[in-house]
C-alpha cells in the first residue's frame, strides 16, 4: 500500500512518522526548511512519555517524484489545497483514494449525499470546483482530524495531544478502500474507525472551529478566556445554534448540546487556536472553510445566519487589513 502525505506539516508529518514507524510505504510533498531537513536527517517525531525518534520517509518538494499512490492523504489548510491541486495529479492513478483531512466544510460536501441538494459545488471552499474536478468527487474518502501537533523546528513534529482519525464514505458505506486504510492506520498506533455518518463528526468539530477560532482572532483571547467570557460566550453560542439549524436541515444530528461543547472548549484551557496563530505568525487565516463556508449553506438552506454573518465581516476585514485573507 503505497501512501502519499501531501502537506507534511505538524498533522501530516505526525501521521507520516507513525506509518514509517511501523513499515508503512509511505513518502511525503512539503516544501521549505522543514522539507530540507527532513531530507538531510529524516523526520523527529516527539512524544509525550518517549524519546525523540528519528525515521526516514521519501520527501519531496514535486509530486512527479514520487508517481501515481494507493491513497493521497491531504493534510493542507483548505484554503492551500486548490492553487495545489494541478500539481498533485501525478500522485493520481486509475485506484487513486484521495483522504481529504481538511477542516471546515469539505468541498465533497454534497457528493452522495442524496435529496435534493445532491451534487451541489461550494464556492466558499472550491472556487472554480478546481477540486471537484481535479479529484473527482468518486476518488475521496472523507477523514476528520483530531490530533494536536506543531513543527518544533523543521524536521521535527512534537505531538500534543490525540490520535484519531476518524473515515468515513460520503455515501456512509464500509468500503473496503476505508477499511483497508483504518487497518494500516492502526497498525502504525492511530485510531481511525469508518463512520457511517461522517458528516455528524464533521460539525461537531466545526461547532468550535466556527465560533472559537474568528472569536479569539478579533479578541486574541484563549480558550479558557473565550468560552467563560460571559460577553464571548454568547456570541460564540449564538453562532453555534445557527450552524446548528442549519446542519439539521441537512440531516445530521448533534450528540451533544451547545453548552456542554462550548464548556469542552473550556476544559482544553489556555490554547491559542489556530486562527489565532495564524494570525500572529503571518500565515494566511482560514476563514472561508471555517467561516465563510457556513454561512454559505446558511443561503442555501435558507436559514438566516446573522451572528456568523457579523463576525465574519469583522474577521474577514481583520484578515485583509493584516494582508492575510482574499476572496479571489
Amino acid at each position: 500500500m503505497k501512501i502519499c502525505i501531501f502537506g507534511a506539516g505538524a498533522i501530516g508529518g505526525y501521521m507520516a512518522a507513525k506509518l514509517a514507524q511501523a513499515g508503512g510505504d509511505v513518502s511525503i510533498v512539503a516544501r521549505g526548511p522543514h522539507l530540507a531537513a527532513i531530507q538531510a536527517q529524516g523526520l523527529t517525531l516527539l512524544e509525550e512519555g518517549a524519546g525523540p525518534v528519528t525515521v526516514r520517509v521519501r520527501a519531496t518538494a514535486d509530486a512527479a517524484d514520487l508517481g501515481p499512490q494507493d491513497y493521497l492523504i491531504v493534510t493542507l489548510k483548505a484554503h492551500s489545497v486548490p492553487p495545489v491541486v494541478a500539481a498533485m495529479q501525478p500522485l493520481i492513478g486509475p485506484g487513486t483514494t484521495v483522504v481529504s483531512g481538511v477542516n471546515g466544510v469539505p468541498w465533497w460536501y454534497f457528493h452522495k449525499i442524496g435529496g435534493p441538494l445532491e451534487g451541489t459545488r461550494l464556492h466558499s471552499v472550491d472556487r472554480g470546483n478546481l477540486q471537484w474536478d481535479g479529484f473527482g468527487p468518486d476518488r475521496v474518502l472523507g477523514c476528520v482530524v483530531y490530533p494536536a501537533a506543531e513543527v518544533s523546528q523543521p524536521g521535527t513534529v512534537r505531538h500534543i495531544e490525540g490520535n484519531r482519525f476518524s473515515l468515513g464514505e460520503p455515501d456512509g458505506s464500509r468500503s473496503d478502500r476505508a477499511v483497508a486504510l483504518s487497518q494500516a492506520l492502526q497498525a502504525a498506533g492511530l485510531k481511525a474507525p469508518v463512520r457511517p455518518r461522517l458528516r455528524d463528526e464533521i460539525w461537531v468539530k466545526l461547532w468550535g472551529n466556527l465560533s472559537f477560532n474568528p472569536i479569539s482572532a478579533l479578541t486574541h483571547a484563549t480558550l479558557d478566556v473565550l468560552c467563560t467570557d460571559p460577553g464571548t460566550r454568547d456570541v460564540a453560542r449564538r453562532m453555534m445554534i445557527e450552524a446548528q439549524e442549519i446542519a439539521e436541515k441537512l440531516g445530521v444530528t448533534f450528540p451533544i448540546d451547545v453548552d456542554r461543547r462550548i464548556d469542552g472548549g473550556a476544559a482544553v484551557g489556555a490554547h491559542r487556536t489556530s486562527m489565532l496563530q495564524d494570525l500572529e505568525a503571518g500565515r494566511p487565516m482560514e476563514i472561508d472553510a471555517l467561516v465563510g463556508s457556513v454561512q454559505e449553506l446558511g443561503r442555501i438552506t435558507g436559514t438566516p445566519t446573522p451572528t456568523i454573518d457579523t463576525v465574519l465581516a469583522l474577521v474577514a476585514l481583520r484578515g485583509r487589513m493584516a494582508g492575510l485573507y482574499r476572496t479571489t
